[in-house]
């Protein structure tokens, strides 16, 4: 015998909304049971639509939870802003209910809606700003048809710009990664979804000037996106020495190498931890950037770089790590109550890079307006309402102090840089002061000298003559 079905508040009495309720209402399952819909617009209260009442306003809600005995949310909203769906959220955990969203609104349209589409909240959706938009014909001009190369395109970052870039029909797409593991998950998925793809994996480090060489002349590919990087902030003050050689001479290799085979494109990703760096990692990625400006001076490449703020999701980053701690109860750790970061979802990070590329002129370093910056501490507590639990009462939250290269509060841009306007609303450049060609090649020619040792505290004070700013 079936269980009985459970009651279900639907917010958004709009056209997603009618239709979530008409595929619960001819749902075979019977499992759940719409009851009526909320939503903020005065001129639909007390209508029946869909035929269900609209029972009240998102400040309602919890009432209405308690009224109907109403054990599941779906938010029907497709195109709501991050603090719209903030808002609901702050009302929606005053209950007991599950909460559940629609896909978003482009999503939405391309197919009919199934309960299956209905997914549980993600933090994503609580970015609190509009995500970024694509100017999609801008971007097919310079990726249809031509040959592009992706380094680090088993990362979490190289992944997704290869997804993004299969999209646009390229000529060729090449798969370049030091892990042969990741490099084949993401070829298989390629092929699969996209069968017509001209698709080449090859492995290979960028520390080897050698193997770039042979694979840039392989294939010369029109466009580069160099993702390839050690990014955790951590382990690099513990390993100095590859930071350098992975970031800096593996940036330059890569970078040489697209000279050489004559790309028309090469961008490198970057991060805002570049920015007044406190760490070997971000100092590095300083230099990394410095390196591709000097490029572009140097041939027909037009070199750039896109900096980042944190990635929700990526590898390494601080979500996966909260949801493991959530899964076995706790504690959460957090270093300190006052940390904070910029955050931008995987899928806006490639946007950024990919436009980017269309908007390069050579010589520039793009950011992305990614709105105010968000507390980690808020950031967690969240994640644990979303999982459906209470913080400390449920999930204990432990702070554990800054580590070493760690800042309180992340920058995009440097005293000495001015933000410049690109075109594009969301997407800036930044110009600086003029950086010392000499010095940068005098240090280069050491690093790459059979006499540099990498020992620390020699690796450090090459990095703070290089970068004034260097606080370490």
């Amino acid at each position: 015998m079936k269980s009985k079905a459970e009651p279900v508040l639907i917010i958004g009495a709009g056209v997603a909304g009618g239709i979530v309720a008409d595929v619960l209402g001819n749902s075979r399952s019977g499992e759940l049971k719409p009851i009526g819909f909320v939503d903020d617009d005065s001129n639909k209260q007390k209508q029946i639509l869909h035929g269900l009442p609209v029972l009240g306003a998102i400040e309602h809600i919890p009432v209405l939870v308690k009224r109907y005995c109403i054990k599941k949310i779906i938010i029907a909203i497709p195109s709501a802003s991050g603090q719209v769906i903030g808002r609901i959220i702050e009302r929606c955990h005053q209950t007991e209910a599950h909460l559940k969203i629609l896909p978003g609104f482009y999503d939405f349209i391309t197919g009919k809606i199934k309960t299956t589409n209905i997914r549980d909240i993600e933090v994503d959706d609580l970015l609190g700003r509009e995500p970024v938009s694509l100017d999609v014909e801008q971007i097919a001009g310079y990726l249809t048809n031509r040959k592009v190369l992706v380094t680090g395109a088993g990362g979490s970052i190289g992944a997704e710009l290869s997804r993004q870039v299969a999209k646009f029909s390229p000529g060729q797409l090449i798969l370049l990664g030091r892990g042969e593991n990741s490099i084949y998950e993401i070829e298989l998925e390629l092929r699969d979804n996209f069968p017509g793809l001209n698709l080449k994996s090859e492995i290979g480090d960028i520390k080897d000037r050698v193997r770039m060489d042979l694979i840039f002349n392989r294939y010369k590919p029109n466009v580069v996106f160099h993702a390839a990087a050690h990014k955790h902030v951590p382990l690099m003050e513990r390993c100095p020495d590859e930071a350098v050689k992975n970031n800096i001479l593996g940036t330059k290799n890569v970078a040489e190498s697209a000279s050489r085979a004559g790309a028309s494109i090469f961008i490198l990703i970057s991060s805002d931890k570049a920015v007044k760096p406190t760490s070997i990692m971000g100092a590095t990625k300083r230099v990394a950037e410095m390196v591709i400006l000097h490029m572009n001076n140097r041939g027909g490449t037009r070199f750039a770089a896109v900096r980042f703020g944190n990635v929700l999701g990526s590898r390494g980053s601080v979500i996966p790590l909260f949801k493991r701690q959530i899964a076995r109860r706790g504690p959460i750790t957090i270093t300190h109550p006052d940390m904070e970061r910029y955050f931008m979802t995987t899928v806006e990070a490639v946007q950024l890079v990919i436009q980017a590329g269309a908007i390069a002129g050579g010589g520039e370093i793009f950011i992305l307006d990614m709105g105010q910056p968000v507390k980690i501490l808020d950031l967690a507590k969240n994640l644990i309402r979303l999982s459906g639990f209470k913080s400390e009462t449920d999930i204990p939250i432990r702070f554990t102090g800054i580590r070493p290269g760690e800042k309180l509060v992340e920058q995009l841009t440097s005293k000495n840089e001015d933000i410049i306007s690109t075109g594009h609303e969301r997407i800036f450049a930044v110009s600086g002061s003029e950086q010392d060609l000499n010095l940068l090649e005098a240090s280069l020619n050491i690093l790459e000298s059979p006499s540099f040792s990498f020992q620390e505290q020699e690796t450090i004070t090459l990095l703070r003559n290089l970068i004034p700013d260097f606080r370490k």
